[in-house]
């Protein structure tokens, strides 16, 4: 009987979350371990289906770089990194193209269904999604390595009024029918600030953003994240992730979150519990 109790306390906890997202939009990153462990990759689409009944509307926006790195070395291609961007001549978009469009989204679409949900795979190419432009860095002409120039949501939010959970592959496109490769975090941040989103996750491999003495921050305001970064605490990956979550948080969604994607069920963890998990940024600090 103790154990019963102690689930329906769990269930009480989580009721004022449920009623306050109720009908909102929660865009995540999905990305890291959490899409190479088994076990892991069950726990996520668990945890997208139970978002999607419950009343949540989950947008997913997937990664897959270790994915499109295996497979350009078993085809024997090298790959050139500038500031941690890809550069991306043409014969790597095409494995990109199939990786992320093709490999990966099918294969997260295919088990969330697999637990009842009603997942659609898209890349940002359908219905012109995300417009990508070409991006250079340091002088350094990246090929189709992309950025966002402009996101049009209405694809996504026919998806969500019909019922469907859509899993985008961050694939860009312009007027000449151009691909890019654009970075994950970045195309959900995007994606996020388009649909005025209640949330934007990031699951990643790391607990969240640290100090300087490597203690995680649990809270962060938008002007305390951009002095980590000024006073280079955060160092690395974790800039880009921090400016994506600054950008989107001023660009009206509610607040964005740096998450373990290592902890099972850690999307339903950050959204419905009190302690949550990672670190949470907003305009003023608070959970």
């Amino acid at each position: 009987m103790k154990k019963h109790i102690e689930k329906i306390k769990i269930l009480f906890e989580a009721l004022p979350y449920i009623q306050k997202f109720y009908g909102k939009t929660v865009v995540i990153k999905y990305g890291g371990n959490a899409m190479v462990e088994d076990e892991l990759k069950k726990s996520f689409a668990r945890d997208i289906v139970l978002m999607k009944y419950i009343g949540i509307n989950p947008v997913i926006v997937h990664g897959g770089g270790p994915q499109i790195k295996g497979m350009l070395a078993r085809l024997g291609m090298q790959s050139k990194f500038v500031e941690g961007i890809r550069v991306t001549d043409a014969d790597t978009m095409d494995v990109v193209e199939m990786v992320l469009g093709g490999k990966i989204n099918k294969e997260i679409v295919g088990l969330i269904n697999h637990f009842d949900g009603r997942a659609v795979g898209i890349g940002g190419k359908d219905g012109g999604l995300i417009k990508g432009k070409s991006v250079k860095i340091r002088g350094h002409v990246m090929g189709h390595a992309g950025d966002v120039e402009e996101i049009n949501p209405e694809v996504i939010r026919s998806l969500e009024d019909s019922g469907f959970i859509p899993v985008i592959a961050p694939i860009g496109g312009d007027d000449g029918g151009v691909s890019y490769n654009i970075n994950a975090d970045l195309a959900a941040g995007h994606i996020a600030a388009a649909l005025k989103a209640e949330k934007l996750i990031l699951l990643s491999d790391i607990k969240g953003v640290m100090d300087k003495n490597k203690k995680l921050l649990p809270n962060l305001s938008v002007s305390e994240a951009k002095s980590l970064i000024k006073k280079k605490v955060a160092t690395e990956g974790m800039v880009p992730k921090l400016n994506c979550c600054i950008e989107a948080v001023g660009n009206g969604v509610g607040s964005a979150h740096i998450i373990d994607g290592r902890v099972e069920h850690a999307v339903l963890l950050e959204v419905f519990t009190d302690a949550g998990i990672g670190t949470v940024i907003k305009q003023k600090k608070g959970k």
